[in-house]
């Protein structure tokens, strides 16, 4: 998971009413919207709901260690989704499964006229297999790879069905809650691609929540698109003494990374690039017959991220055909080949859209200030299809993610106010009552 570009807002400036059927709208206007959450939240059920997060508090976080020591590494999260799945089955929902690529996940069936809605937090971590994630805990702050982003999220899910349960709350929406696949990095959203382009509820889906580590009032509601290739340049290979002269793919590379470094991108919509992983050779004393190396390009504009992969794409065959222009080509040429390795799309879902107004006005109405921006997650995937999608801070401060020491803070007081948030914006978008 990365977010970028959270902007501090006082409010947030609603268009005109959202036009959708009587049966399956959620509430229509800043008007509606505020009395809609001003009904949950101060309702006696939702008093109920906190009760029981409360009460569950301990739970929620032995979960997160249970969770964090069962590694789930790139393409190998089938033991902690197996885990999740049984975790998803003592909570009473419906139709729990696993799908064609490892999301686990469940139904809390609704009574009926609401739009299908997806909850979910992401399985993976970004720690290959065989990381030493054991949780150690130093006074109120627990230590693992991996135990923030996101497996602090998904035992807060359960104990959002457990509130809901124990509130004896109905909603008209039936509500999939899931623990997904593929998040992070190579993962490429995979889980969340599946369940729009192959998953069963792919033409349900109306309403998608994606659960992050952070504070609640981080609203995501852009996706930052990226494009990553792996490009490998050939060659003969040689001698360094007995061949020297002939061409060479490390030169040809360096030659394309210069000029790939000189690109101009646009400040805004925020566009950068880089070059993360450079390879290749045998010893020291060869001349390499390849080198490789990845790159990433992101963007939060569509049509600047299409211009930047273009410009890429079109600085190597010149890289090459300097590099077999300034050197023998006797025993074979340099050649190159482009690798499209990671594709995230650009997305957004508008401030007026209601799963954007409901989730700001309930931190308004819990006195946190709402914070639009773009970041790259699993609503990526759904806001390029025009579904709407927000990713939301499940309640926990981490810290230092992706690293071997990430960590999280444990304030009970905090942390439940902001698992609250994100509960009552689940229970407002999906008509509770």
């Amino acid at each position: 998971m990365r977010l970028t570009l959270m902007a501090a807002t006082a409010g947030l400036a609603l268009g005109a009413p959202i036009t959708q059927s009587a049966l399956a709208a959620p509430p229509s206007g800043e008007a509606a919207t505020a009395k809609a959450v001003k009904t949950v939240l101060g309702g006696a059920k939702f008093a109920k709901a906190k009760a029981s997060l409360k009460g569950d508090y301990d739970r929620i976080v032995q979960d997160i260690i249970t969770l964090t020591q069962i590694e789930a590494p790139p393409f190998k999260e089938d033991a902690r989704g197996a885990a999740y799945m049984e975790m998803l089955k003592a909570e009473g929902l419906t139709d729990v499964e696993r799908d064609g690529v490892g999301n686990v996940m469940g139904l809390r069936k609704g009574t009926g006229g609401g739009p299908l809605i997806v909850v979910t937090a992401h399985l993976d971590t970004v720690f290959p297999g065989g990381t030493n994630v054991k949780v150690r805990r130093e006074g109120d702050t627990l230590y693992a790879p991996g135990i923030g982003d996101d497996t602090s999220s998904l035992p807060v899910l359960l104990a959002f069905i457990r509130a809901m349960n124990r509130a004896g709350y109905a909603t008209r929406s039936d509500i999939l809650f899931m623990g997904n696949v593929g998040e992070e990095g190579p993962g490429d959203l995979r889980g969340t691609r599946y369940l729009f382009e192959k998953g069963k509820y792919k033409d349900a889906i109306k309403y998608f929540i994606s659960f992050e580590p952070g504070r609640p009032g981080r609203i995501t509601n852009a996706g930052t698109g990226s494009r990553r290739y792996k490009v490998t340049f050939k060659g003969p290979g040689g001698h360094s003494m007995g061949d020297f002269g002939i061409v060479n793919p490390a030169y040809a590379m360096a030659d394309a990374m210069v000029q790939f470094g000189k690109i101009k991108v646009p400040a805004e919509p925020r566009t950068v690039y880089n070059v993360g992983i450079v390879e290749g050779g045998t010893s020291v004393n060869s001349i390499p017959f390849a080198t490789a190396m990845t790159i990433d390009m992101r963007s939060n504009g569509k049509a600047a991220l299409a211009t930047e992969e273009q410009q890429f794409l079109a600085l190597l065959q010149p890289a090459v055909d300097r590099e077999n222009a300034a050197r023998s080509t006797a025993k074979g040429s340099i050649s190159y080949e482009a690798k499209l390795i990671g594709d995230r799309p650009v997305g957004e879902t508008a401030l007026d859209k209601p799963i954007v107004a409901i989730a700001a006005a309930v931190s308004k109405a819990s006195g946190i200030t709402p914070g639009f921006g773009a970041g790259s997650t699993d609503s990526n995937i759904p806001m390029s299809l025009g579904v709407e999608a927000v990713t939301l801070g499940s309640g926990f401060e981490t810290f230092r993610a992706h690293s071997l020491e990430e960590g999280l803070k444990l304030a009970p007081e905090h942390d439940l106010k902001n698992m609250a948030v994100g509960l009552a914006t689940v229970l407002t978008l999906a008509q509770a009552n």
